[in-house]
């Protein structure tokens, strides 16, 4: 679902609660955006969107939602493409992540991305869940989010009031809180290609393979700098620029960068650990992009 919650839960947590039934909501298969957009008008706070389901039904489960009605956008043709221009990979908000993920050139037009995407999850989710379903979700785990925080991406939102273009950087505000107004709907978002001379690297740690990563890493680097971008520490992916750093000096400047963190303590693991992770994995990318 495209979410705009400003609760401090996420998938992840929802499943440890005990399973429950819906509460009453009114279903709408949405044919085309404008209508969306239309029936977002209308009910704002009051509706969600449904594409791929993998975050919302959940949540809707455990009750962590309520919402009025359901807009389903999954059938929504003019919602359902990936194309690409001279700068970016536009995917649509009715495109799964399998979609995108066997796209023939993907591993040339957007690097990062396929890089990640065995990371995702697993296959059947991925089949079924849209890559702005996860960005709207804004899980400060999901790969998605990072990967397009670390290529400085944008999200294309639509309502009646016309269309705006909101920077990655802008978009995600903490635990599935983004910018996104109620009226909106993500109607695309926009990964940019790779330029000549650039590099990238994905990791992530996990207990299981699958599971939320307890961090995950991004690594983008060209002839002048190195961009490392973190999932799973704060409320949301952070990214860091570094311009013009020897690999001897990467060590410190790790330690300062994951000291800075806000770091969160949950069930799953300490901050301190999540700190040491950033410095592990963050070596590890860096390394990979430069090398």
């Amino acid at each position: 679902g495209q979410g705009h919650e400003g609760k401090r839960h996420t998938a992840r947590q929802a499943s440890e609660h005990p399973p429950m039934k819906p509460a009453k909501f009114d279903y709408v298969r949405a044919e085309s955006t404008d209508e969306a957009v239309a029936l977002l008008a209308e009910y704002g706070d009051d509706a969600r969107i449904l594409a791929g389901g993998q975050s919302l039904m959940p949540m809707l489960n455990m009750r962590l939602t309520q919402p009025q009605i359901l807009i389903d956008i999954s059938q929504a043709s003019d919602l359902n493409f990936i194309h690409s221009d001279s700068n970016a990979l536009h995917v649509g908000a009715a495109t799964t992540q399998a979609t995108l993920e066997w796209r023939d050139g993907l591993a040339d037009d957007v690097p990062l991305v396929g890089q990640a995407f065995p990371h995702i999850s697993h296959f059947q989710i991925r089949n079924r869940g849209t890559v702005c379903g996860s960005i709207a979700h804004a899980d400060p785990s999901a790969e998605l989010p990072l990967c397009l925080l670390a290529l400085d991406g944008e999200v294309m939102l639509r309502s009646k009031r016309g269309t705006r273009i909101v920077p990655a950087k802008e978009f995600f505000l903490g635990t599935l809180l983004t910018a996104r107004e109620p009226d909106e709907l993500i109607e695309a978002v926009r990964y940019p290609l790779a330029k000549p001379g650039q590099h990238f690297a994905f990791d992530e740690f996990s207990m299981r393979h699958g599971d939320y990563a307890i961090v995950a890493v991004a690594a983008v680097a060209d002839a002048d700098g190195v961009t490392l971008a973190v999932g799973g520490v704060e409320d949301r992916p952070v990214s860091q620029y570094w311009r013009g750093v020897s690999g001897n000096d990467m060590g410190s400047i790790l330690n300062d960068f994951s000291m800075s963190l806000e770091a969160q303590t949950d069930q799953h693991s300490s901050a301190q650990y999540r700190r040491h992770l950033v410095r592990v994995l963050g070596k590890k990318v860096i390394a990979n992009v430069r090398s």
